[in-house]
């Protein structure tokens, strides 16, 4: 079940394990370079507006998520404690300390681009909440310094990226891309969606028969090549994406792996915990690209999505921590008619 009666269903527990999430300081994974005594602060010193869910990425898509719910469901439960965060996290003086973070010599590269990515993700739904959501205004004026800063940082890194990453984790390029471009798009900001096209057609527009039975790997939450499959959908025209599916597509053989969802062994590990999350991003991937796929391909790719969120959505927003501060972000991808 997918589209907008189920996402009702699950974004009040959705709602409620993000809040949680995001006001939750402890126990954080700092991603932190330690260049002088000085440095060794807490993270709601060091990232007053992402200080919480573990980690500073997941506490930026966990902010995302609850933005995303607000545009879909205005009047989801425990919307007003929703607004209230809010209204701490995005102030001027935290986004300003962030941007300060973010501009030190030292982390020119942290959380790229996974990090970046969903910190334009969140701006984006921020700027679409505001459209219908007059309390979104402040927010995404607040968190824009920001937004502008990992711009410039796409645009400073993307020229002198000369090859992929394909891994299934955070520094997989088409993901990387995928969500720029939709803020790329959304802001009309022609400069950043030119590169992004231009890297998305010269990394990917010429693969062939991809192996799919190399995937996963063993701590994998991304399919590199159903995502490098999605960001191309966005990139070719709807003439020539045919052709590029059929020159990419598996073998039959090896196109079972992304039909099949993965099992995952123990949920309480962080890394294999991950998979859950491979599960949810592939039911997102086949999501957006079944309406494109051959007429061969409708029936099995609509059974996959069912399969893959059967197998991982309960893991959402019930069971450990390591899953719990982020996997509803993907379940809301994956549900979600947009």
């Amino acid at each position: 079940m997918t589209g907008s009666h189920a996402l009702a269903v699950h974004a009040p527990a959705f709602v409620r394990v993000a809040l949680s999430n995001i006001t939750q300081e402890y126990p954080h994974k700092l991603d932190h370079l330690i260049g002088q005594a000085d440095d060794v602060q807490a993270p709601r010193v060091l990232h007053p507006v992402f200080y919480g869910s573990y980690d500073w990425h997941s506490s930026v898509h966990m902010h995302w998520l609850l933005a995303a719910i607000m545009r879909r469901i205005p009047h989801v439960h425990d919307v007003d404690l929703v607004c209230a965060v809010f209204d701490r996290h995005f102030s001027d003086g935290n986004v300003a300390a962030e941007v300060r973070y973010l501009s030190h010599p030292q982390h020119q590269s942290f959380e790229r681009t996974y990090g970046w990515a969903w910190l334009l993700k969140l701006q984006a739904e921020l700027i679409a909440l505001a459209a219908v959501d007059s309390r979104a205004d402040a927010w995404c004026k607040a968190l824009q310094p920001l937004a502008d800063l990992i711009v410039d940082r796409y645009l400073q890194y993307l020229p002198l990226a000369q090859y992929p990453i394909r891994a299934g984790t955070h520094a997989n390029s088409a993901f990387g891309l995928l969500f720029a471009l939709d803020y790329a798009e959304q802001i009309q900001h022609l400069a950043l969606r030119k590169i992004i096209m231009s890297k998305a057609n010269s990394w990917f527009g010429r693969d062939g028969r991809y192996p799919a039975n190399y995937e996963p790997s063993g701590e994998d939450f991304l399919s590199g090549g159903l995502l490098e499959a999605t960001l191309m959908l966005r990139v070719v025209d709807g003439c020539s994406y045919a052709d590029w599916w059929e020159v990419f597509c598996p073998a039959p053989q090896d196109l079972l792996v992304w039909l099949t969802p993965v099992t995952v062994s123990d949920r309480s590990d962080p890394r294999l915990a991950h998979l859950d999350g491979l599960n949810l991003s592939r039911a997102w991937c086949w999501k957006m690209l079944l309406p494109q796929l051959p007429q061969r391909m409708q029936h099995p790719v609509s059974e996959a999505i069912a399969a893959h969120l059967q197998a991982s959505l309960p893991q959402a927003d019930n069971g450990h921590y390591v899953g719990t501060h982020w996997l509803a972000s993907f379940a809301l991808l994956a549900l979600a008619d947009d």
